[in-house]
């Protein structure tokens, strides 16, 4: 579909390669850190996140040369330089969105507004008990969303439990729903729960027309797709056949 596109939708279409770009990128990055085989490694990577270069990062040996002999002449190059970050990349795509306007701005904007929350949510759980600091956590939320003002991220950057993360969020609405089947102190289901969320919010991208919402929410939905059909494979080979529904999440 790239290859016959036309501007603006050839851009948006490649907004959401660069996405698994950086999938790629960390991957590589990590397994070559752990000594893992880089053809192994290059397998593994998402074909939609595949550029000529790839293969030379394991050549680098931090930061900095990661982004001067390989990233700097790559689409991710604003993305990358201290540090690896997919915020800026979410903040460039919503930029990218708002700009179009219409229909597709509105979409977007709510599907990628969530996507911020939510990685906003799970960078302050997965960081309690760490030596990430407050400022350190409020650096790697988005710059927008619903949780950005007025006081969202001030008050995720100070959680110290899973259950000071829900009464963060509770106080908006549009998340009430998420946490209200799930018991005090539980986690283990609300990443079922935040796909659950999504895959409602990418399914409304075909309720309108004449819109570019729609690819974006059928890569959306393929990927969810995907994730169901490793966890039941995985369920099958360790015969645990009845935790099959515990993770599955259901589309339509």
């Amino acid at each position: 579909m790239l290859t016959q596109a036309t501007e603006p939708l050839s851009t948006f279409f490649e907004y959401i390669t660069y996405e698994h770009m950086i999938d790629n990128v960390v991957l590589i990055v990590t397994g070559t850190l752990h000594e893992r085989d880089v053809q192994e490694l290059l397998e593994k990577c998402h074909p939609l996140g595949m550029f000529d270069s790839i293969a030379s990062l394991a050549v680098a040996q931090n930061m900095r040369e990661l982004y001067r002999l390989v990233l700097v002449d790559t689409p991710l190059a604003p993305y990358f330089s201290e540090c690896i970050t997919t915020e800026a990349y979410l903040e460039d795509v919503y930029r990218f969105c708002q700009k179009l306007g219409g229909a597709t701005s509105e979409i977007m904007s709510d599907i990628l507004v969530f996507e911020a929350d939510r990685r906003a949510a799970n960078i302050t759980i997965n960081s309690i008990g760490t030596e990430l600091t407050r400022d350190d956590r409020k650096k790697l939320y988005s710059n927008f969303g619903l949780l950005y003002l007025p006081y969202g991220h001030e008050e995720l950057a100070v959680c110290e439990d899973i259950d000071q993360v829900r009464g963060a969020m509770e106080k908006y609405p549009a998340y009430q729903s998420i946490f209200s089947w799930l018991s005090y102190g539980e986690t283990q289901l609300l990443d079922k729960a935040f796909y659950e969320e999504e895959v409602k919010r990418l399914c409304l991208a075909f309720e309108q027309q004449f819109h570019y919402g729609v690819f974006f929410a059928y890569m959306r939905l393929r990927e969810q797709e995907i994730r169901n059909l490793m966890w039941i494979s995985e369920c099958v080979a360790q015969n645990q056949k009845s935790r099959v529904q515990d993770s599955v999440v259901f589309i339509f």
